[in-house]
């Protein structure tokens, strides 16, 4: 088996959750996960012909819903390094032109050749140090048209001491190291830092989850 890159993060599946990603996200969430990512997808504002980039796409469950909402000039690129997440989602889409999977680390520097309307996120930056984030952050600014739109979707920020005992015992048992970190920080903050403004926010499960949207400024950096 693979050894992990980051021993202490909680992103990198393996073995029998990496084979059946979607059936445990629904078993875990008690059947909550799939209306959830409706309506968070449902807030980015996709528009017909968008070119979005996915990265850490897993299975293709959230390209299968953006994509609900591309036209014949809109394309998505899945980036993922799991053979078993790539193989299912080939699966889901091995008919679709619209849609192609690369097998590509997104917490190293890449070039696609390829610019795109909006790049998004789910739940996987959260599971990287610090210092690895700015380079996934820098790798969705580098591939992003003038003016596109970085979408984050991951646990907004908040104090875990002022949690439900409930919710802060559930977030402690299934949460790695770096999402403690994660919760911490100011995004818009450290967004803004590597060249992005315009923030938009939707909330959901209490606020205790975000879906950040900060646009490309390429005139700060002129």
């Amino acid at each position: 088996m693979q050894t992990k890159i980051y021993p202490d993060s909680g992103v990198e599946l393996k073995g029998f959750t990496a084979r059946n990603y979607d059936k445990v996200m629904n078993i875990g969430t008690m059947g909550l996960y799939n209306g959830f990512i409706k309506k968070a997808i449902h807030d980015m504002g996709i528009r017909p012909d968008d070119q979005i980039l996915d990265l850490g796409c897993g299975t293709g469950r959230n390209a299968k819903l953006m994509c609900s909402y591309l036209n014949e000039k809109g394309h998505i690129t899945g980036l993922d390094i799991s053979e078993y997440m790539e193989i299912q989602f080939y699966l889901k889409f091995e008919k679709d032109k619209k849609i192609n999977f690369i097998n590509q680390r997104i917490d190293v520097p890449f070039n696609l050749q390829k610019t795109y309307n909006n790049v998004f996120i789910s739940f996987v930056i959260h599971g990287f140090p610090h210092g690895i984030r700015n380079t996934v952050i820098q790798n969705a600014y580098n591939h992003l048209k003038p003016d596109g739109k970085f979408f984050i979707l991951d646990f907004a920020e908040f104090d875990m001491d002022k949690m439900p005992l409930h919710h802060r015992f559930v977030f402690k048992k299934i949460e790695c190291k770096y999402a403690f970190d994660f919760i911490k920080r100011d995004w818009k903050e450290i967004l803004n830092r590597n060249g992005f403004d315009n923030f938009t926010e939707h909330f959901y499960f209490k606020k205790y989850v975000r879906l950040l949207s900060a646009q490309k400024n390429d005139r700060q950096f002129k």
